[in-house]
């Protein structure tokens, strides 16, 4: 195991050698349970009766409690523009836009999405992976909807059969569109007149233009993304895995460059923030639809906040069900005049650092969305042990198992010399251990909070500074391994290169191992390091608590968390084992198991 020694390795008298161990341990068991205490935290659900609203919605004012955005006012001299004829389709048709990346399935009933498919990444199926997530779009709407607020209004823009001319590339016989290509809307009927543009490229970003008047005064129609994400698999229970838990969704966005995130049971419902955003994305751990306002500085977003009634345990349908949050947006402009850009795909690092918000020259060199990746307030531990890994795997290894194997055994190399610092410290301190105990016994007799206790402790650091022992000595080695638990955890957790990264038996790196090969192999390592390690003079039922309490606590935490994780750290245990077989084979090993075996006899 990753610097999980034995407290049996030193003496067992207060103060001494076992003292330091066990100070050690109890710093190791603290560290994990502030590590796993936090992740408990931020995961925990907020009421959603009292969601917290972000900083940008408690500081700006809402909309007009009386008529909330429904149209602007025309200027006082403006007339009436003319009726304008009916623009309707006699049919529901659709089309499908394809590039390298995706294949898009919009409908003329609304001009909205059906499918948004994403050709480079899998559902749990096996199929290429579709954003719209069927359950949620059944019952919230489907991505490219429009919001406005009279719902009257917004139903009839969003069922109504929209003509469709396309601009480039035609369609074929099937109805296929081949980006660059350009799909526009128009429909018209009752004095409202809508137009929806919308333009596809080579890359993950789409740009939307819409423009909705009635009676020719400008009304404030934003365009949709209403419903999660398509990777939320655990509102179909067909493709549920073992293991699977709820995932995760969070809003972010970018004001005058500064970025945030939130939680989604801490975001409001249906919300209207009057911001200069540069960007607002719904997002869960692997993907994001972020939108980016083509005029920031009359941007307005709506936070829509749903929910689903799940099964508190996924793999049980009968168990009770609790609210699953479903997250969107709606994005546009106060002025009724929307020009904007969507982002929808992978969190990956190169594709969000490609993709940037406008900035104040009006040209899209603002923020990269490369902030949508939140490895937590490690990051800077994290990202370059994300960027190591990712090495490892496009500079020959293919395969991120193996660069988390590699890149384990590499950071244990480097911690040899103080691997074999910390044998050497132990050695030391056992060596004095009779001073140490004739010091204290000098002191036995008196009280705790006696002065003279002051003059004991001084005592003892003078024997230390004497004797060259450093008391703290085992500690670097102890906590290297600990602090790197939290980075790769963020990093299996958050890239999107290890969702179905498969390594030998494990078909995921990102979910727990299916077959508890790992947790067992976690618990034996543990075991057999501890049981190799000299004890001299451990309490016995101090010692059986150790050599087994700790590998059964380490194993079944595994049990839940990404195999990668578990990967890492068994790996760490056997590199822990084979270590500690040949310090025990060295001649500081053979003495301290000596000064053991007298000390037992004692």
């Amino acid at each position: 195991m990753p610097e999980i020694q034995n407290p049996n390795l030193q003496g067992s008298s207060p103060g001494g050698s076992g003292g330091d161990m066990r100070s050690s341990m109890m710093f190791m068991l603290l560290l994990l349970l502030v590590f796993f205490g936090y992740e408990f935290m931020s995961n925990r659900p907020a009421p959603q009766n009292q969601p917290s609203p972000s900083p940008q919605q408690a500081t700006r004012p809402q909309l007009p409690p009386t008529a909330p955005g429904a149209a602007l006012p025309a200027p006082a001299a403006a007339k009436p523009a003319p009726a304008a004829p009916s623009i309707t389709a006699p049919l529901e048709t659709t089309l499908t836009v394809e590039n390298e990346l995706y294949r898009i399935v919009l409908s003329n009933r609304g001009g909205k999405v059906e499918h948004w498919i994403l050709k480079k990444y899998l559902d749990n199926s096996g199929k290429p992976l579709d954003l719209v997530q069927a359950q949620a779009a059944e019952r919230f709407g489907v991505p490219l909807e429009l919001f406005t607020y009279e719902p009257a209004l917004t139903a009839e823009l969003n069922q109504a059969l929209y003509q469709v001319t396309v601009e480039g590339a035609q369609p074929t016989a099937t109805g296929l569109v081949l980006a660059p290509s350009t799909v526009t809307y128009h429909y018209a009927a009752n004095g409202v007149d809508v137009v929806k543009s919308l333009r596809f490229d080579t890359s993950y970003v789409i740009s939307i233009e819409t423009k909705v008047t009635r009676d020719g005064v400008p009304v404030r129609a934003l365009v949709e993304w209403p419903a999660g994400l398509g990777d939320m698999e655990e509102f179909r229970q067909a493709g549920m895995r073992g293991g699977q838990v709820r995932t995760p969704s969070f809003f972010a966005w970018s004001i005058d460059g500064r970025q945030d995130s939130l939680a989604a049971a801490k975001v409001s419902g249906n919300n209207t923030i009057n911001e200069p955003y540069q960007y607002a994305s719904v997002m869960d751990l692997y993907f994001a639809a972020a939108f980016l306002p083509g005029t920031p500085e009359d941007s307005t977003v709506v936070t829509l906040h749903n929910s689903i009634d799940l099964p508190s345990n996924l793999s049980d349908p009968n168990s009770k069900k609790t609210p699953a949050d479903v997250l969107g947006l709606a994005v546009g402009s106060a002025s009724g005049d929307t020009r904007l850009r969507l982002f929808a795909g992978p969190k990956a690092t190169d594709v969000l650092a490609s993709v940037h918000a406008i900035g104040g020259d009006g040209k899209p060199d603002g923020p990269s969305l490369e902030s949508l990746i939140q490895f937590g307030w490690m990051t800077f531990l994290a990202k370059p042990l994300y960027l190591i890994l990712r090495f490892m795997v496009t500079r020959g290894l293919g395969n991120w198992g193996w660069a988390i194997i590699i890149s384990t055994v590499i950071f244990n190399l480097a911690l040899l010399p103080t691997r074999i610092t910390m044998t050497k410290s132990s050695l030391k301190m056992m060596r004095i251990q009779p001073k140490v105990n004739a010091i204290k016994n000098r002191y036995k007799n008196i009280k705790a909070t006696d002065p003279r206790r002051a003059e004991m402790n001084t005592e003892m650091m003078a024997l230390y500074k004497a004797e060259g022992v450093n008391m703290y000595g085992n500690c670097l080695p102890m906590l290297v391994p600990l602090i790197l638990l939290w980075p790769y955890f963020r990093v299996l957790e958050y890239a999107v290169e290890l969702r179905q990264a498969h390594w030998l038996w494990l078909p995921d790196l990102s979910q727990p191992d299916p077959t508890y090969v790992l947790p067992g192999l976690i618990i034996v390592t543990m075991f057999l390091t501890q049981y190799i390690t000299p004890s001299p003079g451990m309490d016995p039922s101090q010692r059986r608590m150790m050599a087994f309490a700790m590998p059964i606590f380490f194993g079944f935490m595994l049990l839940h968390y990404a195999s990668g994780l578990a990967l890492y750290w068994c790996t760490g245990n056997l590199i822990m084992l084979a270590m500690q077989i040949c310090i025990n084979r060295s001649h500081w090993g053979k003495e301290m198991h000596a000064m053991a075996a007298r000390r037992n006899r004692k």
